[in-house]
């Protein structure tokens, strides 16, 4: 089975006859997965292999940076450029037009270095906003191991003229983040206290609120990490089992179980009606009855 159904809620997402798979295999520690809905290819990284790959359905798999500095989350951003986070340089870097430079967006918050940046998005309205939790300094497998120079993990939007916010420090380690629709929310999920919180954005990008609107239980591997929504306002969060798929109340309506651990996914396809999902060994697809929220 590839849903767990607990409420009615999850049939509008299940497409009849839809099965799992795998396009691309080989890999140690993927994450970062993101659809480019311009010129449709979706790209992710391997942290453990410290590579970016780009695939697309002509030409199957390729590397298209190597070394990474151990980059985890990536994203679109409105001018296709690659926007990553950078495990070993704790930097957040921009790939420019023509690939073959990086531009550093964001690297230290107050005089000190950020901690490791995890994972991030952008707005509509050109605002960055991304995660900065410790695991690239004490995980050997997803980063190197150093001391941190701030002593809290933090939420941050950078604003299109370079300034850098923190909007919210409360986190133990957070972890995935993302828009609901509108763009009047903000969803972000905190790994080690296993549960995903909602805050209010403001027209200037402050945030309030940020209550726990889901907990994400479970005994197989999986922990909060990935987060997205579909158009329709249901949540997909990772963890055990696979991909947790919340009504936008945040309450539970069924998993989608993946073959391997999955630590992130993203929709892609034509129109945004495909599952993409990251896990420990390969990058697997499902076609659901749903579709993502556009960025462009």
């Amino acid at each position: 089975m590839i849903f767990d159904q607990v409420a009615p809620e999850l049939e509008p997402v299940i497409l009849p006859g839809a099965a799992m798979e795998t396009i691309s295999e080989g890999y140690k520690l993927t994450e970062g997965i993101i659809w480019n809905e311009v010129h449709q290819y979706l790209i992710w990284s391997d942290m453990a292999f410290g590579k970016v790959y780009k695939w697309t359905e002509v030409d199957g798999t390729t590397v298209i940076k190597t070394p990474s500095n151990i980059t985890n989350g990536n994203f679109i951003d409105h001018e296709g450029r690659i926007l990553s986070c950078e495990h070993a340089t704790s930097q957040v870097t921009r790939w420019e037009p023509d690939g073959r430079y990086l531009t550093t967006l964001a690297s230290h918050y107050q005089g000190k270095q950020l901690n490791s940046p995890n994972d991030i998005i952008m707005d509509s309205k050109g605002r960055i906003w991304f995660t900065d939790p410790m695991y690239g300094r004490t995980s050997p497998a997803a980063g190197v191991a150093r001391d941190p120079e701030l002593d809290f993990r933090g939420v941050y939007r950078l604003d299109p003229d370079g300034t850098l916010t923190c909007v919210a420090s409360d986190f133990e380690q957070p972890n995935g983040l993302c828009m609901e629709p509108g763009e009047g929310t903000l969803l972000v999920n905190d790994t080690p206290r296993d549960h995903v919180r909602r805050f209010a954005v403001a027209a200037d990008g402050s945030l309030s609120g940020g209550e726990v609107i889901a907990d994400i239980a479970g005994t197989e591997p999986g922990r909060p990490d990935g987060l997205k929504v579909d158009e329709d306002g249901r949540i997909y969060c990772t963890g055990p089992g696979g991909v947790h798929v919340l009504a936008p109340s945040g309450k539970l309506i069924g998993v989608i179980r993946t073959p391997d651990q999955c630590r992130n996914f993203c929709f892609g396809g034509a129109d945004l009606s495909e599952l993409y999902f990251a896990t420990s060994s390969a990058i697997f697809r499902l076609k659901t009855n749903t579709k993502g929220v556009s960025f462009h």
